[in-house]
C-alpha cells in the first residue's frame, strides 16, 4: 500500500481532488456509453456491442494518458503555443466550413487521412483562444486600461474565432464567447471594455447566423423552445423528458434504459437523460456535483495562484468545461433550447476527449507549477528572515 501511495505521489501531481473527479467521471462514462450504444451497435456493427465499449474505453484511456503527459509540462509553454494554434485554427475552420464532412447539415468535421479519425477544428480553436486570451491578459495586467494596446488585440481574436466557429456550430460559439467574457472579467478588464467585447462577439455571432449553415436551425430550435404544448416539443426533447421522468429517484438500473433505443444520440448529446433514466436522480445529482466540484477546485487554483497566467489559464479552462457541461444537462431537462454540445468527459467522442484531456492537464499543470512556485517563494522568505535574524 505504501508503494502504491509513493508511486501516485511521484506520478500524479497537482490537485488530487481533480484527479479523483476525472477518474470517477471516466468510469461513469464507460458504463453509460456501453449501455447507450446498444442500438447503435445493432445498426452499424452487426450487434457487436463490445465494439463501442472497447473503442470508447481506449479513447478514455488515451485522454487520461494525454492529461498525465500535459500535466508534466510547465504551463507557461501553453501560452506561447496558443498563438501558433490560433493561426493554424483559422485556415482549418475555413477549410472545414467549405470542404469538411457534412453531418446534420453542418460542416464541422475533418477526417485525418492516416488514422481515418474525424475531429472538429473548433475543439483546437476553443482551447487555443482561451489559452491565448489568458496569456494576453496576463502580459497586459499593468496596462489593462489601454484600449488600443491591451484590449483591441484580444477583442479581434475573440471576434474572429467565435465568428468562424459560429458559422457551423453556434452553440459552441456562444459558449466560447461567454467563457472569454468571464475570463476578461477575472483579468480586471474595465466594464466599458467588457461591454465592447459583448458587442463585438454578438456582432460576429449574428453575422455567422445570417450567413452560416445553421441559421434556420438556430431560429427553429428557439421557436420550438418558446412554444407551448407537448405537441410542439422537438422529438429529442420529448424522449429526453420521458427518460428523466421514468428514471425516478434510484433509476431503472445499469443497462436497462428504454429511451436509448429511440432517443437520437443517447451516447453524446443526450447522455445525461440516459444517466438519470438508469441511475435516477441520485446519479444525475452525483454527476452535477462532480462538475461543480471540478469548477470549485479549478477556481481554488486561481485563488492560490502565484502568477496571473496560471490563475487565468485555470479559470478559463475550468469555465469552458463546466459551462459546456451545464448547457448539456440543461438541454436534457428542458431549461434551454436543444444544442449539439456533448457532455465533457462523459459523452462518447473521438478527438474531443483528447482535447478535454489537454485542458484538464493544463489545469493540473497550473496547480502543480504554482505549488512549486509557492514552496520556492516560502523557502526564499524563510532564508531572508533567517539572515535578518
Amino acid at each position: 500500500m505504501t508503494a502504491v501511495r509513493n508511486w501516485l505521489n511521484e506520478n500524479l501531481k497537482g490537485d488530487p481532488v481533480i484527479w479523483i473527479i476525472v477518474i470517477l467521471l471516466s468510469l461513469i462514462s464507460i458504463l453509460v456509453v456501453y449501455s447507450a450504444t446498444g442500438s447503435l451497435a445493432y445498426r452499424t456493427a452487426g450487434g457487436n456491442t463490445e465494439l463501442y465499449l472497447f473503442k470508447h474505453s481506449a479513447l478514455v484511456m488515451a485522454s487520461l494518458v494525454v492529461m498525465w503527459a500535459v500535466h508534466n509540462i510547465p504551463y507557461r509553454y501553453f501560452s506561447k503555443l496558443s498563438l501558433l494554434a490560433l493561426w493554424v485554427s483559422i485556415p482549418l475552420l475555413v477549410f472545414t466550413y467549405f470542404f469538411g464532412s457534412t453531418i446534420n447539415e453542418a460542416n464541422r468535421w475533418l477526417t485525418i487521412p492516416v488514422i481515418n479519425q474525424a475531429f472538429q477544428p473548433s475543439d483546437l480553436a476553443k482551447l487555443a483562444l482561451i489559452s491565448a486570451v489568458a496569456g494576453m491578459l496576463a502580459k497586459r495586467q499593468r496596462s489593462i486600461e489601454d484600449w488600443k494596446g491591451a484590449v483591441v488585440p484580444i477583442l479581434i481574436w475573440i471576434g474572429i474565432i467565435c465568428g468562424l466557429i459560429g458559422l457551423a456550430n453556434m452553440s459552441t460559439g456562444v459558449m466560447l464567447l461567454a467563457t472569454c467574457f468571464l475570463l476578461m472579467f477575472i483579468g480586471r478588464v474595465p466594464v466599458k471594455y467588457l461591454v465592447m467585447a459583448l458587442i463585438i462577439g454578438a456582432f460576429a455571432l449574428s453575422t455567422a447566423i445570417l450567413i452560416g449553415q445553421r441559421g434556420s436551425t438556430f431560429f427553429y430550435r428557439i421557436e420550438k423552445f418558446l412554444s407551448e404544448g407537448e405537441e410542439d416539443l422537438p422529438y429529442q426533447a420529448k424522449h429526453s423528458y420521458i427518460a428523466i421522468a421514468t428514471g425516478g429517484v434510484a433509476g431503472k438500473g445499469p443497462g436497462k434504459s428504454e429511451q436509448r433505443n429511440v432517443l437520437p444520440h443517447p451516447y453524446s448529446d443526450f447522455i445525461y437523460a440516459i444517466i438519470i433514466e438508469e441511475y435516477g436522480m441520485v446519479g444525475g445529482v452525483t454527476v452535477l456535483f462532480l462538475y461543480l466540484a471540478l469548477l470549485y477546485r479549478g477556481m481554488r487554483v486561481v485563488a492560490i495562484s502565484t502568477r496571473p497566467l496560471g490563475g487565468l489559464l485555470s479559470a478559463g479552462l475550468s469555465f469552458a468545461l463546466v459551462i459546456q457541461a451545464m448547457i448539456n444537462m440543461a438541454v436534457a431537462v428542458g431549461l434551454v433550447p436543444i444544442t449539439g454540445l456533448p457532455l465533457p468527459m462523459l459523452s462518447m467522442g473521438g478527438t474531443s476527449l483528447i482535447f478535454t484531456g489537454i485542458s484538464l492537464g493544463i489545469i493540473l499543470s497550473v496547480s502543480r507549477g504554482d505549488h512549486a512556485d509557492s514552496v520556492e517563494h516560502e523557502t526564499t522568505i524563510e532564508r531572508n528572515l533567517a539572515r535578518v535574524a
